[in-house]
Parts: structure tokens; sequence; C-alpha cells
């Protein structure tokens, strides 16, 4: 949309939504308000992303996108450590509506900075909208994620998910079949033979996946089992952050020296080791032991995310610029989205199957033995109900020790995907970009640019 209307209109929308969404979400009552709310502002993120990196590629010439999209990756380094650490702010000190309403203001700024500092472009040659293709695509990846979610609790094997497996598949091959053979498709299948755009876009999902996944594992680990409030985990996290916004915005000089592939492969191949090393991690491990593995994944994730993202958008013609970011970014939510998935079911597995034995053999009723192998917080809520201090203790203990184990697969299964794709991006990522690639996109600058 953004190609078609204008990518600085799609921004601006996308901000308005996100904003209207945040106030929503502020003023919700119930758990289905809010997720219902959620998803509005999952919309207008749908817009902002997007339209944020195609409009980078269009403001800097070729020579200079892969500094701008270094700091773009930096900066969204640096969300990723404020949001955690304000969000803990917030609901430490305030209600827990405050981690939405600071979104308005910021809302309110990007908005005025758009309209003052940010050139409209868009592709006069943009295709009609393929409301199928995308209908197809949100259902395929709706039911693929809802059955990895649901399969820990349902199991893998029950026929529920196993068809629900088989529905998602299905429609996502419906999906490519519709996407190849309609005239003016939401998503032109032929990108996916330049090696530029595939290797990169495969880097890019499997870096997500581990990050979110591993997020997603350490988030709980810092809390529930070595006892950090929502802030101090926040802060506990800010290494991470700060790390990957030096790292991301230096990878093009490295890029420059050893080329897109060889700096791609060495940051999936650090981010692999980064997880395998956290699968050493002790339930009375010191932050001092966890932070190192941290910034040791954030230099890796730094090395990965930016010359993958300039390589997606270098390999496409600038008015396409909204198709590839589009597809960058559904790249990182479905790899982020997988890795939360995947990883988090090998944890519930492995977690609730300890706990669950344990609390069987203590005779513990099934409401309670159902609330603690649900997650690490059900059981502190079961323990905190226990008939004794003794029944607590030894129920806590367990629950951490099943916790511990769970995050040990977990992060070894979230190392295999990477390492693959190390190898993967070794083999069949260019080292530079092509020079008819580079050619275009430099004659479509002049062109754009002197008009």
């Amino acid at each position: 949309m953004g190609d078609k209307f204008g990518r600085r209109k799609a921004l601006q929308a996308g901000l308005v939504i996100f904003g209207f969404g945040s106030l929503l979400a502020a003023l919700s009552s119930s758990a289905s308000e809010l997720i219902s709310t959620r998803a509005l502002m999952g919309v207008g993120a749908a817009f902002i992303m997007p339209a944020t990196l195609s409009i980078i590629t269009n403001v800097f010439p070729p020579q200079e996108r892969a500094k701008a999209i270094g700091i773009w990756a930096g900066v969204a380094g640096l969300g990723a450590a404020l949001g955690p650490l304000t969000g803990g702010f917030l609901v430490e000190h305030f209600y827990w509506g405050s981690v939405f309403l600071v979104n308005l203001p910021i809302v309110v700024v990007g908005l005025i900075a758009g309209i003052v500092l940010i050139p409209e472009s868009k592709d006069p040659t943009a295709p009609r909208l393929d409301p199928v293709g995308a209908v197809l695509s949100i259902a395929a990846l709706s039911l693929l994620l809802f059955a990895i979610i649901e399969a820990p609790t349902e199991g893998w094997l029950q026929p529920k998910i196993l068809g629900i497996f088989a529905a998602g598949l299905l429609l996502g091959i419906v999906f490519v079949l519709w996407e190849r053979r309609v005239p003016e498709p939401m998503l032109d299948m032929s990108f996916f033979k330049n090696p530029r755009f595939s290797a990169a876009n495969g880097a890019i999902t499997v870096v997500f996946f581990a990050m979110f996944g591993s997020i997603f594992l350490l988030t709980q680990y810092f809390q529930f089992v070595l006892g950090y409030s929502p802030l101090e985990t926040g802060v506990r996290m800010v290494p991470f952050a700060l790390t990957l916004m030096v790292v991301a915005p230096t990878s093009s000089k490295v890029v420059k020296r050893f080329g897109t592939k060889t700096t791609v492969s060495l940051g999936l191949s650090i981010v692999a080791t980064s997880l395998v090393t956290m699968a050493f991690l002790e339930v009375d491990s010191s932050y001092w032991q966890i932070v190192w593995r941290l910034m040791l994944l954030a230099v890796g994730m730094g090395l990965t995310m930016a010359p993958s993202t300039d390589s997606v958008m270098g390999s496409l013609p600038l008015g396409k610029a909204g198709v590839g970011s589009a597809v960058n970014d559904t790249t990182r939510q479905v790899g982020g989205a997988l890795g939360v998935a995947i990883i988090g079911s090998v944890l519930a597995s492995v977690y609730g199957s300890k706990v669950s034995d344990f609390l069987t053999s203590q005779g513990a009723p099934t409401q309670a033995i159902d609330a603690a192998k649900g997650s690490l917080g059900g059981a502190n809520l079961v323990a905190a109900q226990a008939p004794s201090a003794e029944a607590a203790a030894g129920l806590l203990r367990v629950a951490n020790s099943a916790f511990v184990d769970a995050l040990h697969w977990s992060v070894l299964v979230a190392a295999v995907p990477v390492a693959i794709g190390a190898v993967c991006v070794y083999l069949f990522l260019p080292a530079t970009a092509r020079s008819e690639d580079l050619l275009e996109q430099g004659a479509e600058f002049e062109a754009e640019h002197q008009n």
C-alpha cells in the first residue's frame, strides 16, 4: 500500500492506527478487549515498519544505504531495551495501562516529524491490491502458529493438531500458487530467484527466531528463577540492546572488508554459539554469567540484521522498496512468532512433564497440577497456597529446576536452524550485490531525485 498510495502516507496512517489502538488498549476492561486492541496496534505496526525501511531506501543513495540501514537496525535495538525497561518502570510505579499511554506522545512526535522531514515517494507502476493473497497468507500463518502453540497442551499427534497443521500447509501452498498465477500479485515470487533476496530473508527469519525465542526464555528466567522484578529484568536487558545498537551501525564496515556472505554467516554462527552457551545456565547462575551471553547474542544479531536487510533492499528496484521492506518485516515477524511458538512449545513440554510428574507423585489435586505445569508463574501461585512451607519450597525447587532443564533443551533446539542458516548463507548468499542491481538502483535514484 505504501508503494501504491505513498510511503509517507502509509507511515502516517500506521502511526494514527497504532496510537488509537494504544489508547483503546489502555482503556480495556477485559482480556478479550485487550487482545482485540493489541491486534489493532499490530495493524498499525504493519504499516509503520515497512514504510520506514522503504523510505530509507528511497532517500539514501545506494552507496550510503548500508550505513542508514545499520543505524535503523541499531535504533531498533535501542527500542528493544527501552521497551522492557520503560514498561517495567511504569507497571511498578503506575497502573498497567500506562505502558500503552506512553505511546501517544511518541506517535504525535512521529506524525509531526513525518510531515516536516520525510519526502513523499511511491511506485508509479504499483499493481492493484491483492486481497485474496493477503487473506490466504494471514490464514496460513495463523493456523500454523496456532497449531504450534496448542500442540504441547493438546498433544503433537492429536488429530485436531495434525488437521490444523495440514490446513495451514495447504493454505500456504494455495497462496504460493495464487501469487504465481495472478496478474498483479501481492508478492512477486520471481524475487526469490535472486539469491541476495531469498538467502538474506532466510537469515533474517532465523536470527529473529533465535532472538524472540531466547528473550522469551530469559525474561521468565530472570523474573521467576532469579527473582527479579519486571523493572529489574528490563535493566538487565539493557546491555543486550546497547551492544546491538553499537554493532549494527558498524556492520557496514565489516561488510566492506569481508563481504556480505562472510559477515552474515559469521553473525549467525555467533548467534548459534551464544544459544549453545545458554544451555550451561543453572538455577543459581549469577547475572555476570548471563550478561556476556546476551551481549554475544547481540553481536551476532548486529552482524546479521543490517547486512541482510541491505541485501534484501538492494536486490529490488527502488520502486519496489515497499514490497521488499514488507517481505523483510514479514520474515522478521514470522521468525519471531515461530521462535516464541516453537521454543515455547519445547519449554512447555519439558517443564510441564517434570512438574506434573512431581505433583502427581505428591498426590496434588488436578487443578493445582494443571496450574503449576502451565507456567513457572503458575507454580509460584500454587506454592503460595501450599499446605506447608516445606511443600511450597519443594514445589518451587522442582519447578525452577524443571524450567532450567527446559531452557537447556529450548536453546539447543533454537541453535539448530540458526546453524543451518549460517551454512546456507555461506553457500548461497553472494558476497556483493549484482552489478545490474546497483546500476538499476543508481539510475532510479538519480531520476527520482532530479524530478
